[in-house]
């Protein structure tokens, strides 16, 4: 077997594995289904090199010749498609018909031409050039582009500059008088490999990139309450940690507040859990909506939820807690009923675990419900150097 030909061999058996590599994990994702695409581009790739491998043995060589050009042409451009999908981005239709379109008037232009001269070999990679650039343009015109991302873009950049080159081998090295000669050139050992090298690597990357957004998107699943939306215990606990490690260097105060939904038991009985379900999605974007951008927020399990707040004391937290408190007793919805809550607030201290001061919101929250519900009580952190002990006055009320 000639050495191009291995190399076609192989590239098909690379393709094919991608493919189907791309394919189950789409199969087994359902919320990655956009990832067949990337299957599909490797399916129709892999055409090319096998075309390319039955062209000399067949007696009518120009259709293995079409499907050979065009697939190749095709496979890159659904890779394209596929990146713009699996970011959710706008397809870049126009560019891909102008692609096809001009692929196919160069292709019937030097149908018949003289190969290894320099006009008909630059005018053949042209399309290759365009197809290949297009994944590149969607990988690296992408906002908060992460390192893998760059890299993918950078490595499908390469293939397209390296069709800019096959044109200058073809003319040293030769093609092969015609299409079926071209399996037994040393150029087409040298095409083959630098292709399929490149190309693997494209692919070990967009395979890495799909994995790495599997992982996050379960790890986002994991920290979420799928109910209200809020980041569930664990996700809400990470994301505390987060806000109390940047305040250490910052040295900016850091406050805590717990709230209830009022008389949630006596909604869900007079109205029915389906309504619960939904007066607790409505608070929870009340929350996403009125507490800061870098709180952090999350439902802690029934009908409480906690609030921490970055660069806030007490006082200011106090306030939010009260813009929170009176817009949730605003009427909103006509097919929920009109409900309140109550909210405990406290600041942490330097050098506190979050545990210690989330109690003392809690005994904020409590002492709120025992004053008649619908308002927020503050629980006031101070500390005595000399005893080293809290002195932790009753909350106050501040409703």
């Amino acid at each position: 077997m000639h050495g191009a030909a291995f190399a076609l061999v192989v590239n098909i058996a690379v393709a094919s594995l991608f493919a189907t590599s791309f394919a189950i994990i789409a199969f087994t994702n359902p919320t990655h289904r956009s990832v067949y695409g990337f299957s599909v581009s490797y399916a129709i790739g892999m055409v090319t090199p096998l075309s390319e491998l039955l062209l000399p043995l067949s007696a009518w060589p120009s259709p293995f010749m079409i499907s050979s050009y065009f697939s190749f042409m095709l496979g890159l451009l659904a890779m394209g498609v596929a990146l713009s999908r699996f970011y959710r981005r706008k397809t870049q239709w126009t560019a891909i018909l102008s692609i096809i379109t001009g692929a196919i008037l160069m292709r019937w232009a030097l149908w018949g031409g003289v190969r290894n001269t320099m006009p008909y070999e630059l005018f053949f990679q042209l399309p290759f050039v365009a197809a290949s650039a297009l994944p590149a343009w969607v990988l690296l015109h992408r906002p908060r582009r992460r390192p893998l991302e760059i890299a993918a873009g950078v490595t499908f950049g390469l293939v397209s500059l390296h069709f800019l080159a096959k044109p200058l081998l073809a003319v040293i090295f030769g093609s092969g008088e015609t299409a079926a000669d071209y399996v037994t050139s040393t150029y087409a050992l040298m095409s083959q490999a630098s292709t399929g090298i490149l190309l693997t690597a494209a692919g070990l990357m967009i395979l890495l990139i799909t994995l790495q957004d599997i992982v996050r998107t379960s790890q986002v699943a994991s920290e979420t309450d799928p109910l209200s939306g809020l980041a569930n215990r664990r996700g809400f606990d990470l994301r505390a940690v987060e806000v109390l490690e940047r305040s250490k260097h910052s040295n900016l105060p850091v406050s805590v507040a717990m709230f209830d939904i009022d008389h949630f038991k006596s909604i869900n009985d007079s109205h029915g859990h389906a309504i619960g379900d939904e007066v607790i999605k409505s608070f929870g974007e009340l929350l996403r909506r009125a507490a800061p951008h870098a709180a952090a927020i999350g439902r802690m399990g029934g009908e409480e939820f906690a609030l921490v707040f970055e660069h806030t004391n007490q006082e200011g937290a106090r306030l939010n807690a009260e813009a929170i408190r009176i817009a949730a007793a605003q009427p909103g919805n006509a097919d929920l009923p009109t409900f309140t809550v109550s909210g405990g607030v406290t600041s942490v201290r330097s050098g506190e675990i979050l545990g210690e001061a989330m109690r003392r919101a809690d005994m904020a929250l409590y002492c709120a419900k025992r004053q008649g519900r619908d308002r927020i009580c503050i629980a006031e952190a101070k500390y005595d150097q000399q005893s080293g002990r809290d002195h932790r006055p009753s909350p106050l009320a501040r409703g």
